[in-house]
């Protein structure tokens, strides 16, 4: 036999040499998914933290000066509030000093 004559190899066979690559393809689109998981929930996370600090400010604010925060900016440069205004939307809704204002806390999506 000519050592240069390549066998017939059975698709049994020549299918063993794709597992490993198959193999790391469904770890990676896993490994994809877990951090998409991880990065929902770190968004979850951080929403519930933005609402809970906006309800400290407008509390101590009104502790403090008798009435509400008139606006959002007011928030952030009497009290130091801080948030990344690319991942959330505020919407806060001033009634009146004597009036608890409206605040609802919104995640942007980008790309969907």
């Amino acid at each position: 036999m000519n050592r240069f004559e390549q066998k017939n190899r059975s698709l049994w066979q020549k299918m063993i040499y794709l597992l490993p690559i198959l193999a790391f393809i469904v770890l990676f689109v896993l490994f994809l998914q877990g951090i998409g998981s991880v990065s929902e929930s770190t968004l979850s996370k951080q929403q519930e933290s933005l609402e809970t600090a906006l309800e400290r400010s407008i509390s101590q604010c009104y502790a403090v000066e008798g009435s509400y925060p008139p606006s959002l900016e007011y928030l952030k440069q009497h009290y130091g509030l801080l948030y990344d205004e690319d991942s959330f939307f505020i919407d806060y809704e001033y009634y009146g000093s004597n009036l608890l204002p409206e605040v609802t806390v919104l995640r942007r999506t980008v790309g969907r």
